[in-house]
C-alpha cells in the first residue's frame, strides 16, 4: 500500500512533463493530474481502514499505519482533492491575470503534487527524526508554491515563513537529541520511534524530559502557528494564492498539532506529564488572546481567517493539555471540522479577490449581486468558525469548554471572553461589508463550476457534521483515543 503512495505519485511527475502548446491546454492537462492524484491517494488511504490491522509497521518500523495517522491523511486527501478541483478555475484566472507565469505552471503543479506525497508520508511516519526532516520538507514546498504569484510581496512572506519555522525547529533538534540520550540511557538503545517511546515513556527522567519536551515543542508550535511562534502565518496565508492557502491552514498546522499531538501521549506515560500540560495550556491560553485581539482591526479578509486559524490551534492546544478522553476525542473533531470550515472560507474568499482584485472588505460592494456564492460561503463560513449552534465547531467547542470548566473556571472565564472578541471582529467586518454597494457597477467575474463545486460540497458536508454525527466517525475518534493511551 505504501509502495503505492510512491508509485502512483511518481508516475504523476513522470507525466507532468509531457508538452502542449497552448497554455490553457498545459493548466487544465496539469491540474488533470493534481486531482488525479489526490483521488488515488484518497483510495489507498480507504485501504487500512477496511484491510490492514492496526497499527501496522513497515520499512523497518520507521512508518507505521495507525487509527490516528489514517485519519490525517484522509482529511489531507481530501482538502487536497477539493483544492485541486479549485485550482482548474482559480490557476487559469491567474494565468490569464498575469499573475503567474505559464512557463512556472509545471513548477507550481509539481510542488503541489510533492507536497501531497510529503504531507502524507508525515502522517504516517514512526521515527521522529526523518517526521523532523519532512517537516522542513513540507515547509519548503510550501514556500515555493507561495511565491509563484508575481509579487514582491509574496518573496518576503515566503521567505519570512521559512526563516521562521525553519529556526525554530533547530530547536526541536536539540530535544530530539536529549530525548534519544534519554532512551539509551533508560534501555542501552537508543530510539525516536513514536511507539517505542510510548513503551519506555515510564522509565525516562521526568525532569530531563519535560526539558527535552519544551525543545521539540518550540518547532512543532512553529509549524502550527503558534504564539509567539506565528509571526509568519498572517502574512503567509493572506500573500498565499487562495488555494494555498487552504493546504496551509487546513494541512500544514495540522501536521505540527498532530506531533504535539503524538508528543503529549508520550509525556501522559511519563510522571511530568501534569507539568506538561500545564504548558500546553498556557501556551494555547495565550495564542487563542493574542489571536482575538489581533482580528478586531483587520480589514483585510485573508488575514483576518489567518489569525482566525491561529486561535483555534491555540483552542485545540488547550484541548490536549486537558488529556481527558473526552477533551482529546473533541480535539480530534475539532481538526475535521476547522479544515472543512476554514477550506470553505479561503474558497469564497479566492472567488471575492479574484472579483475585487483586492482582499480588503471596503472595495467588496455589491457583494450579493456579483458573487451570491462567495457571499454565502464567507457568511455560513463564519459564523460556522466562531461556533454557532447547527455547525460541527459547536460541538467541539462545546465539549472541550465543558472540560475546561471541570479543570478551571477563571480560564473558562478568559477564553469565552476572547471567543466573544473573535465573534464580534467577524460580525462587524460583515455587518460593514454586505450593506455597501457601488456607484458603478463592476464588470462581474463569471465563476466556474469547478470553483463553485467544491464550495457547495463542502457547505453540504459542514451542515450535516453540524446536525448528524456519524457513527463510523464515532467509532474512528474513540479508536484514535484508546490507541494513543487514554
Amino acid at each position: 500500500m505504501l509502495l503505492a503512495y510512491v508509485i502512483s505519485g511518481l508516475l504523476i511527475m513522470g507525466l507532468m512533463f509531457m508538452r502542449f502548446s497552448g497554455p490553457e491546454k498545459r493548466a487544465d492537462y496539469l491540474n488533470t493530474l493534481a486531482i488525479a492524484h489526490s483521488a488515488i491517494y484518497l483510495i489507498l488511504t480507504v485501504v487500512p481502514l477496511i484491510y490492514l490491522p492496526q497499527p501496522s509497521f513497515f520499512f523497518n518500523r520507521y512508518l507505521m499505519v495507525d487509527p490516528l495517522s489514517v485519519y490525517e491523511v484522509l482529511i489531507s486527501c481530501v482538502i487536497f482533492l477539493l483544492a485541486s478541483f479549485y485550482a482548474r478555475g482559480y490557476v487559469r484566472r491567474l494565468v490569464q491575470s498575469g499573475d503567474i507565469e505559464v512557463r512556472e505552471l509545471r513548477l507550481f503543479y509539481a510542488a503541489y503534487n510533492l507536497l501531497l506525497v510529503v504531507v502524507v508520508f508525515a502522517f504516517y511516519c514512526n521515527n521522529m527524526a526523518l517526521f523532523w526532516i519532512l517537516l522542513e520538507l513540507t515547509t519548503i514546498l510550501s514556500a515555493m508554491l507561495i511565491v509563484t504569484l508575481n509579487a514582491k510581496e509574496n518573496i518576503i512572506a515566503a521567505l519570512k515563513y521559512v526563516f521562521t519555522a525553519s529556526t525554530a525547529m533547530l530547536f526541536s533538534i536539540i530535544g530530539l537529541i536529549i530525548l534519544f540520550a534519554l532512551t539509551k540511557q533508560a534501555t542501552g538503545t537508543g530510539t525516536l520511534n513514536w511507539d517505542a517511546l510510548m513503551q519506555q515513556a515510564a522509565s525516562l527522567s521526568p525532569r530531563l524530559f519535560t526539558f527535552a519536551f519544551i525543545f521539540v515543542f518550540v518547532g512543532f508550535a512553529a509549524k502550527a502557528g503558534i504564539v509567539p511562534f506565528h509571526t509568519w502565518l498572517p502574512q503567509a496565508h493572506a500573500k498565499a494564492p487562495s488555494v494555498i492557502s487552504v493546504l496551509l491552514s487546513a494541512v500544514l498546522l495540522n501536521i505540527g498539532i498532530y506531533g504535539i499531538l503524538r508528543l503529549y501521549a508520550v509525556a501522559h506515560r511519563t510522571p511530568a506529564w501534569h507539568t506538561v500540560s500545564l504548558i500546553l495550556i498556557g501556551f494555547g491560553v495565550l495564542t487563542i488572546a493574542v489571536a482575538a485581539l489581533s482580528m478586531l482591526p483587520r480589514g483585510n479578509v485573508k488575514k483576518l481567517i489567518a489569525f482566525s486559524s491561529i486561535e483555534h490551534m491555540g483552542f485545540l492546544l488547550v484541548g490536549i493539555g486537558l488529556g481527558t478522553p473526552i477533551a482529546l476525542f473533541w480535539v480530534l473533531f475539532h481538526i475535521l471540522a476547522h479544515a472543512l470550515v476554514k477550506t470553505q472560507l479561503f474558497f469564497s474568499s479566492g472567488i471575492l479577490h479574484q472579483q475585487y482584485h483586492s482582499n480588503q472588505f471596503e472595495d467588496m460592494k455589491d457583494i450579493f449581486t456579483l458573487q451570491p456564492l462567495a457571499a454565502w460561503g464567507l457568511i455560513t463560513g463564519s459564523m460556522a468558525i466562531i461556533g454557532v449552534p447547527f455547525f460541527p465547531v459547536f460541538l467541539s467547542k462545546l465539549n472541550i469548554l465543558i472540560q475546561l470548566g471541570n479543570f478551571s473556571l477563571p480560564l473558562l472565564f478568559v477564553i469565552l471572553l476572547c471567543f466573544l472578541l473573535v465573534a464580534a471582529a467577524f460580525a462587524t467586518i460583515l455587518i460593514r461589508t454586505i450593506p455597501q454597494t457601488a456607484e458603478t457597477k463592476p464588470e462581474q467575474y463569471h465563476v466556474s463550476l469547478s470553483m463553485q463545486l467544491p464550495i457547495i460540497v463542502l457547505f453540504a458536508a459542514i451542515v450535516m457534521l453540524g446536525v448528524y454525527f456519524p457513527t463510523g466517525l464515532h467509532t474512528m475518534l474513540t479508536k484514535i483515543v484508546s490507541s494513543l493511551g487514554f
